[in-house]
């Protein structure tokens, strides 16, 4: 089987990711994983399934569904090539929850201090 060519790589920042994606369901999981292949895997990636945020810095979500319900996943680039991964949450209602966007903000903010 040959290597599938990647254009970007994603990565997660601390725990953040981790601690949303360890309460998911395996199906959930599966789908989080497939989409985050296709976000590596794909040169120009639909908005299906990556959109910026308008009215934010550089801050991205990751959009997945699965069966009725719908996740998203913050994340930002680094250096182009690099989506590093912040929090991620269940989608309940039609607008993002500001208190989500504020906090996916302040990770990118301290990954940046950090660097």
């Amino acid at each position: 089987m040959t290597e599938k060519k990647k254009y970007r790589t994603v990565i997660a920042y601390k725990n953040y990711f981790n601690d949303f994606y360890s309460k998911q369901t395996l199906k959930v999981k599966k789908k989080v994983i497939w989409t985050l292949q296709v976000i590596e895997e794909i040169e120009r990636i639909p908005k299906t399934y990556l959109d910026h945020l308008e009215g934010t810095d550089g801050l991205y979500e990751i959009r997945i569904k699965f069966s009725s319900s719908i996740y998203r996943i913050f994340c930002f680039f680094d250096k182009g090539k690099l989506v590093v991964l912040a929090n991620g949450f269940q989608k309940k209602s039609q607008k993002t929850p500001k208190k989500e966007i504020e906090k996916a903000l302040a990770i990118k903010k301290e990954y940046e201090n950090e660097k």
